[in-house]
């Protein structure tokens, strides 16, 4: 029996660790328990917000939160799994101690949070040589749990801010345009090629941002005006203005560039982060109204 919740304990710790390495290094961002984790806290928030809309907006910070604690608990787990095996016997307990009253799966993790952590009480120390070996080792554990979570944080808060960044610049010239009275589509060939080339640029990287880092979409802005979700739709119709019948080559090229970033980034929307929508249009809509507390099947 020993040897079984030793091996479910290195079961767990390996599974944690498959998961942050997968959250955090592999191209697709595919953690298993992260985005189970992710889909569940973003599913509560999203019937929450109908009540509350600050909730929907907290959606993304709470998955976050949670991902790491779950991480963490299970770290925790997998090592008292490890230690249980070894107590008593493999640990020194402070006089004031009864070592057959601190022996069983709650003083597993206890001492497990400890090395964790490092706090490293005192009360209850390692003894045989495996456990002096082990303590100091989830200690790194600890530790590489500490620096994973700042890591990605980092990586969500640079992706969403580039996504905002596109976001605010493609507001800004639908404002321009509102306040000229003019179509930007009939501006200057040269400027509107440029502008378009700046649009598809951003939108390639906020869709290689999704892929990796897929709960950046649960991080909403706050202004729904500046958010992503409600300007996509103005730039497929700057799309289909600038590709129209008699427009310079070049531009024509470039409107087609950012056509097909825009259907990129909603088939990116389908597979990565479970928005519907058959169509490049239709998946646009479900975006908006996940964006904005709408409910989603």
């Amino acid at each position: 029996m020993d040897l079984f919740w030793t091996l479910l304990g290195i079961a767990l710790i390996a599974l944690t660790l498959r998961d942050i390495f997968d959250v955090l290094f592999h191209p697709l961002g595919r953690g298993m328990i992260a985005r189970q984790v992710v889909h569940a806290v973003s599913g509560v928030a999203r019937r929450l917000a109908a009540e509350a809309q600050t909730v929907g907006r907290l959606a993304g910070p709470l998955s976050y939160v949670a991902v790491v604690a779950t991480w963490a608990t299970l770290l925790t787990l997998g090592w008292a799994l490890v230690i249980l095996p070894q107590l008593p016997q493999g640990f020194t307990f402070d006089p004031g101690l009864d070592a057959s009253q601190h022996s069983g799966f709650v003083d597993a993790i206890y001492i497990s949070l400890v090395n964790l952590t490092s706090l490293g009480f005192g009360d209850i120390s390692p003894s045989s040589t495996a456990m002096r070996m082990l303590a100091p080792i989830e200690t790194m554990f600890g530790l590489g749990l500490l620096t994973a979570s700042i890591s990605w944080l980092i990586s969500i808060h640079g992706s969403v801010s580039r996504r905002d960044a596109l976001a605010h610049e493609v507001h800004l010239a639908k404002r321009a345009e509102e306040r000229l009275g003019q179509k930007l589509a009939d501006s200057d060939p040269e400027l509107l090629e440029r502008m378009l080339t700046s649009f598809a640029a951003q939108l390639i990287v906020a869709r290689r941002d999704l892929i990796h880092f897929p709960i950046t979409h649960y991080f909403r802005t706050e202004d729904d005006e500046r958010a992503l979700s409600g300007l996509l739709p103005f730039l497929s119709s700057l799309v289909e203005e600038a590709n129209a019948e008699g427009r310079p080559l070049a531009l024509r090229v470039r409107a087609q560039m950012l056509g097909m970033a825009i259907d990129d980034f909603a088939e990116t929307l389908r597979s990565r982060v479970r928005i519907r929508g058959d169509s490049t249009d239709a998946t646009l809509e479900h975006y908006l109204s996940d964006n904005t507390g709408g409910t989603q099947t």
